[in-house]
C-alpha cells in the first residue's frame, strides 16, 4: 500500500446526507493522516466555482470522494473530477448515476437477471387516487440515499395522503412489494464480496424499518456478522452482490442491500433493493464493519480506496 500521497477528502456537501457525509469525512482524515499521508479535508459548499478553485489550489495526487446523496454519489462530482483530470475514490460517473437513480439500477438488474422486488414508476400525484400496488408497499425517492424519504403503506394505513404532502423528492417515486423478513447487506471490495451482515432496528426505539435514523443513530440497530442465516443463501447474497457491482460498472468499494424473506414454509427469497456506490465510513457504517471482521483495518480499506482511486477522462 503506498503513503505519501497529497489526499483531498471531500466531504459535507449540500445534500441530505450532509451531516452523515461530514462524520465519514472526519474519520477518513484522520485514519488517512495515520498512514502518511498528506490530507486536506474539503468542504463542498454550495459555489461550484470556490470547489474547483480550491481543488486546484490544493493539487492532490487523489481525492478521497467521501460525499453522499445528491451531487456526491449521482456522477456530478464525479464528471468534474474527470474533467479536472483528478484521480478519485469509489465510481465513476456512469456507474455512480445509474446506482443512484433507482429505476435506472432496477432495469440493469433485471437485465441482469437479479432478483427485484415487483414495483413501478408513478408521478407521486398518482398516489392520492389509488393503492398501486397490493398493500403492504414501499414508496421511495427516485435518488435519494440512507433511506431518506422511504414510507411504508400498511393494510389499513391513511399514509398515502401523508406521503404526497410531505414529499419533496421530485415529481415521481417507486413504489415496490413490501418484502417481508429481515434486512441483510454485503458490501463489495474490488472482485470480493466481504460478509453478510444481518441488520436490525433496536426494538422500542421507534423504526419501522432500517430507516435513517436507525442507520446513523447509537444504538438505532443490531448488526449480526456473519448473519444467522442459511450458509447457501449466504452464499448467494455474495455472489448477487459482486454481479451488480459488476452489472452497474462499480468500481472501487459497494455495498448491496437485501431484503430476505424467510418468514414463511417455503423456500427463502433473496430480493436485492440497491447498491450504494458511496458506503458511510462512520463510526456505526456497514462496510468498515465487515472489512474489520475480514481482517482489514479501517486505516488500511481507506488507504485501499485510495490505491483504488483513477480518473476515467
Amino acid at each position: 500500500m503506498s503513503t505519501g500521497k497529497r489526499v483531498t477528502v471531500l466531504m459535507g456537501g449540500i445534500s441530505s446526507e450532509r451531516e452523515v457525509s461530514l462524520s465519514s469525512g472526519r474519520n477518513v482524515v484522520e485514519a488517512l493522516s495515520s498512514l502518511g499521508h498528506t490530507v486536506t479535508a474539503l468542504d463542498a459548499g454550495a459555489d461550484l466555482g470556490v470547489l474547483v478553485a480550491q481543488l486546484k489550489e490544493q493539487k492532490p495526487d487523489v481525492v478521497f470522494n467521501a460525499l453522499h446523496g445528491q451531487f456526491g454519489e449521482d456522477g456530478c462530482i464525479q464528471g468534474i473530477l474527470d474533467w479536472m483530470g483528478l484521480p478519485y475514490t469509489h465510481s465513476g460517473v456512469r456507474a455512480s448515476a445509474t446506482a443512484m437513480d433507482k429505476a435506472a439500477a432496477r432495469a440493469v438488474f433485471l437485465a441482469a437477471k437479479l432478483p427485484v422486488a415487483e414495483g413501478k414508476v408513478i408521478r407521486i400525484e398518482d398516489l392520492t387516487k389509488a393503492d398501486p400496488l397490493p398493500m403492504p408497499y414501499v414508496v421511495k425517492p427516485l435518488s435519494e440515499g440512507s433511506s431518506v424519504g422511504v414510507s411504508i403503506v400498511r393494510e389499513g394505513s391513511n399514509a398515502r395522503h401523508s406521503i404526497v404532502e410531505n414529499w419533496h423528492y421530485g415529481p415521481h417515486a417507486l413504489v415496490e412489494e413490501f418484502i417481508p423478513g429481515r434486512e441483510i447487506t454485503v458490501g463489495v471490495m474490488g472482485d470480493r464480496a466481504l460478509t453478510v451482515t444481518d441488520i436490525t432496528p433496536t426494538p422500542g426505539a421507534g423504526h419501522d424499518f432500517y430507516d435513517y435514523a436507525a442507520k446513523y443513530t447509537a444504538g438505532g440497530s443490531a448488526h449480526v456478522l456473519p448473519a444467522q442465516i442459511d450458509p447457501e443463501i449466504a452464499e448467494q447474497a455474495c455472489a448477487i452482490s459482486v454481479a451488480a457491482h459488476q452489472a452497474l460498472g462499480c468500481s472501487g468499494a459497494s455495498r448491496s442491500d437485501f431484503r430476505l424473506d424467510d418468514t414463511g414454509p417455503g423456500p427463502a427469497r433473496l430480493i436485492l433493493l440497491e447498491v450504494n456506490t458511496q458506503p458511510g465510513m462512520t463510526a456505526t457504517s456497514l462496510l468498515p464493519e465487515q472489512a474489520a471482521y475480514c481482517g482489514i483495518s479501517y486505516p488500511d480499506l481507506c488507504g485501499w480506496l485510495v490505491d483504488q482511486a483513477t480518473c476515467r477522462e
